[in-house]
């Protein structure tokens, strides 16, 4: 630690340059890593008429935890969690044979569990930004939209890949 008045304090510091700006349709924004750098673009979607079937072999088969929900324009309509899967139907099907459990979720759409307006991120937003959304509301992911039109989603577990990636 150095104290104001110090001998430390008083030697030269180092002056970082100035972060340079870039253009972004249009507008100015502070140089930096962008959710569009980490965010994975191919997202495996279903619709709000998906039964909990398609949704539980989804997660299930590509080993994912977030499923955004799209209308037929793309557009983002809402977002099922593993745990919202969980929570819905299944911890009360333990006991039943898998053929009856896989028949009562059959009969349930994904609109009727499905979160209706979840937090998301635009690409140009900066991880600094996102991180902070995902850890103040204690979500796992984020929708990366432009409008209303899903372009990829943004997760924890893309935070850690980069740390470890990164070193």
């Amino acid at each position: 630690m150095v104290r104001s008045g110090s001998p430390a304090s008083r030697a030269p510091q180092k002056v970082l340059p100035k972060q340079p700006k870039a253009a972004v349709t249009g507008r100015l924004r502070p140089a930096g890593r962008l959710v569009r750098d980490l965010m994975t673009e191919k997202v495996f979607t279903l619709s709000p008429s998906d039964n909990l079937v398609a949704l539980e072999d989804l997660m299930d088969a590509r080993h994912v935890r977030h499923v955004p929900i799209v209308d037929r324009e793309g557009d983002l309509v809402g977002l099922v969690t593993h745990r919202d899967l969980s929570r819905s139907f299944l911890g009360r099907l333990d006991d039943l044979p898998v053929s009856v459990e896989r028949d009562l979720l059959r009969g349930r759409r994904i609109r009727e569990i499905m979160t209706t307006e979840p937090e998301t991120v635009e690409p140009d937003a900066t991880l600094k930004e996102a991180a902070s959304i995902l850890f103040e509301n204690k979500i796992g992911c984020l929708p990366v939209v432009e409008g209303l039109h899903l372009v990829g989603i943004l997760t924890e577990a893309d935070f850690v890949r980069d740390f470890l990636e990164r070193g």
